[in-house]
């Protein structure tokens, strides 16, 4: 099991959001940049980026950030928010990602996801599960659907991808802990995918907790940046 430190970014600064709510945004104050070459100077070799405009307006807020992280360290990028769309993604690769999340789109627009598995390949894409009462929430969280998770994983993996980004999003930014019981179900069905969790990250105990259940690997925010977590000492999960 790996940690993914994110960084959530809006108006070109560090931020976290409370149950995706705009309403409610925390400001940081390292530049997406300095964030970044932080978390490399401390072992770490993914990052977890999140275009927070355009995940809320389909047009992309941060690519040239991106850039700069991609020419200025030597980290791995999985980068969402504002994905909708062939020339989208290609546009997000062309920035610096090496792996793109994308969520509302295979449940909004199913040809539109299998042309973008067709023409870059299953393991270049995330599949942003996000999570509500065990049914998938799109439109940044907003939109109920009635699609069980499972139904949801087995219809992404029927056509290739590997990588599954789920979040519990009754728990994102809260501090309240993961919700691991899902995340048990979800590794016990599908040994083979490579499960990413987040939503709710409180302290090392969370993630002494969760490695016995051995997802592939954890994003963690909000826990990072108010200090709840001491990141060299989360070290040893780097992978």
């Amino acid at each position: 099991m790996t940690i993914i430190p994110a960084i959530d970014i809006f108006e070109d600064k560090v931020v976290r959001l409370t149950k995706g709510n705009f309403e409610n945004v925390t400001y940081y104050k390292n530049s997406p940049l300095k964030q970044a070459q932080l978390f490399e100077s401390l072992g770490f070799k993914l990052v977890h980026i999140v275009d927070l405009v355009g995940s809320k307006s389909g047009k992309f807020g941060a690519l040239e950030i991106v850039k700069e992280i991609k020419e200025n360290t030597s980290l791995k990028i999985e980068f969402g928010g504002g994905i909708r769309d062939v020339k989208t993604m290609n546009e997000a690769l062309a920035a610096g990602a090496d792996y793109c999340i994308i969520g509302s789109l295979a449940v909004k627009n199913k040809e539109e996801f299998e042309l973008i598995i067709d023409k870059f390949s299953p393991y270049k894409i995330i599949s942003a599960v996000d999570v509500k009462d065990e049914k998938v929430q799109i439109s940044g969280w907003t939109e109920d659907t009635s699609i069980p998770v499972f139904s949801h994983i087995d219809y992404c993996s029927s056509l290739g991808i590997e990588r599954f980004l789920c979040t519990d999003v009754t728990r994102d930014g809260m501090l309240t802990g993961l919700n691991n019981e899902l995340y048990k179900k979800i590794v016990k069905k599908y040994p083979s995918i490579k499960l990413l969790v987040s939503g709710g990250v409180r302290n090392k105990e969370d993630i002494e907790e969760l490695k016995t259940i051995n997802p592939f690997g954890v994003v963690i925010g909000k826990a990072i940046y108010e200090g709840k977590i001491n990141l060299e000492e989360m070290k040893s999960f780097v992978m």
